[in-house]
C-alpha cells in the first residue's frame, strides 16, 4: 500500500510539474501578442526554464541527501503555487523571463529526488514499475501542458489564464502531498550537520568517473535537445502557409506524445525482455526514422513522424533514467540529478541551437540540425553497447566455426 501511495503521489507532483514547465510552449500565440515578441523568440521561455531547472536538480540532489527526500519536494511545491499566482500581474516579457527563471529552480525538486525515492523506499521489481509509471506521468503532464496551454490561448486573456493555472496547479500539489507516506524512511539514519560540504560533493565525481554514467548522461541529454525544441518548432511550421492552423488547432500536435506514454509504461518490461543496449539502439533509430519522415511535409506525415519520433524518445529516457537509479549503488539523488542536469541542459541549449536554421531554412533547416544531434546520439548508443555487441559478434563467429 504505501508502494502504490508514493508512486502515485510522486506521479501526480511530475504532471503539476510537466505541466508548469511546458504550459508556455502551448502558448506562444499568446505570449507573442500578449509580450509584443516573436513567436519564435517565445520559445526561448522554455529554454531559460529548463537551464534553471538543469542547475538547480544538483542543488536538490544534495540537500535530499542531507535532510531527506519528502521535505525539499513539499516546500517547493507549494512555492510554485505561489509564483504561479504571482505570474497574474507580470508586465512585460523581461518580467516573464525573470519569473520563469524562478518557476526552473522550484520545478526541479521532484525531478531530481523521485527516482532516489523509489530506490530508497521500493524493491527492485517495484522501481522498475515506479519507474515506468513516473515517466509517463512525465509525458502526460506534457501534453496535458501544452493542450491547456492552446486552450488557453484560445479562450483566456493573460490574467486569466495564470489564475486557472493556479487552481490546477494547487489542486494537483494537495493531492499529491495528502498520498506522500507519512513516514520518510529516506531520512539519513544518523544525524548530520545540515551544512553542504566537500565530502557531499564527492557524490558527483564517484558518478562522473564511472565508464558508463557520463554516457547516460550525454546520450539523454541529446535526445531531450532534439524532441522537446522540434516540438516547438513544428508549431510555428504548421501555422505557416500552406498549413495555417490555428493558435488552439496547433497544440494538437502534442497529443503525438501519447505514443511516448505508452513506450514509458511498457518499457520497463521490453528492457527486462529485450535488454537495455538492444531498446536503445531500436529507439535512437526510431528517433532518426520519425525525423526523417517529417521532410514528406504533408500532414499525415508529420503526424506520423512525431509520434514515431516520440514513441523512440521516450522508450529511450525511460529506460535511461531507470538505468542510472539501477546503477548507482550510493549517492543515488545525485546520480539521477546529473542525468536530468544533462537532460534538462539539453533542452535550454536545444532552442537557440535551432534557431538560427529556423531563421535561414525553416523547418528543413531545423530537421538537418536534429539530425546531426540524432547522429552522435547513435555513436553514443553504440559505445554502450559495444560489449554487447562484442559479444554477439563472438558468439556468431563460433556459431559459424562449428557449423
Amino acid at each position: 500500500m504505501q508502494a502504490k501511495r508514493l508512486i502515485s503521489a510522486l506521479s501526480i507532483a511530475s504532471v503539476v510539474i510537466y505541466i508548469n514547465l511546458y504550459i508556455v510552449q502551448g502558448m506562444l500565440p499568446l505570449v507573442s501578442k500578449q509580450f509584443e515578441v516573436a513567436p519564435a523568440h517565445a520559445t526561448l521561455l522554455l529554454s531559460v526554464t529548463s537551464f534553471s531547472m538543469a542547475i538547480s536538480l544538483l542543488f536538490y540532489a544534495l540537500l535530499s541527501d542531507k535532510i531527506g527526500r519528502k521535505m525539499p519536494i513539499v516546500i517547493s511545491l507549494y512555492l510554485l503555487v505561489l509564483v504561479d499566482f504571482l505570474l497574474i500581474w507580470v508586465a512585460s516579457f523581461e518580467q516573464l523571463m525573470a519569473m520563469r527563471l524562478l518557476q526552473g529552480i522550484l520545478l526541479a525538486s521532484v525531478p531530481a529526488i523521485a527516482m532516489a525515492y523509489f530506490k530508497d523506499m521500493l524493491t527492485s521489481m517495484q522501481l522498475l514499475q515506479a519507474g515506468a509509471v513516473y515517466i509517463a506521468a512525465n509525458s502526460v503532464g506534457g501534453i496535458v501542458g501544452r493542450l491547456i496551454g492552446g486552450m488557453m490561448t484560445a479562450l483566456f486573456d493573460w490574467q486569466q489564464a495564470m489564475l486557472l493555472l493556479t487552481g490546477l496547479s494547487m489542486i494537483g500539489v494537495v493531492i499529491a502531498m495528502r498520498l506522500l507516506p507519512e513516514h520518510d524512511t529516506s531520512k539519513p539514519a544518523l544525524p548530520a550537520s545540515k551544512a553542504i560540504t566537500a565530502s557531499d560533493l564527492r557524490g558527483f565525481k564517484l558518478h562522473l568517473q564511472d565508464k558508463k554514467m557520463p554516457l547516460i548522461y550525454l546520450l539523454g541529454g541529446a535526445a531531450f535537445m532534439v524532441m522537446v525544441n522540434q516540438y516547438s518548432y513544428i508549431q510555428l511550421h504548421l501555422m505557416q502557409e500552406p498549413f495555417a492552423w490555428g493558435s488552439f488547432t496547433v497544440t494538437l500536435i502534442f497529443l503525438c506524445y501519447f505514443a511516448g506514454t505508452y513506450a514509458s509504461s511498457r518499457s520497463g518490461k521490453w528492457v527486462k525482455r529485450y535488454g537495455r543496449e538492444p531498446l536503445l539502439m531500436l529507439a535512437s533509430v526510431l528517433m532518426v526514422v520519425g525525423t526523417l519522415i517529417t521532410l514528406i511535409d504533408t500532414v499525415s506525415a508529420i503526424v506520423m513522424g512525431f509520434a514515431i519520433m516520440s514513441f523512440g524518445f521516450f522508450t529511450l529516457h525511460s529506460t535511461c533514467n531507470t538505468w542510472v537509479a539501477e546503477r548507482a549503488s550510493a549517492h543515488r539523488a545525485k546520480a539521477t540529478a546529473l542525468y536530468l542536469c544533462s537532460y534538462y541542459l539539453g533542452a535550454a541549449l536545444g532552442g537557440p541551437y535551432l534557431l538560427p536554421f529556423w531563421q535561414q531554412a525553416n523547418w528543413q533547416g531545423v530537421v538537418v540540425a536534429s539530425l546531426a544531434i540524432l547522429l552522435l546520439q547513435q555513436i553514443l548508443v553504440i559505445i554502450l553497447s559495444k560489449q554487447k555487441l562484442l559479444a554477439f559478434y563472438r558468439y556468431a563467429r563460433l556459431h559459424r566455426g562449428a557449423t
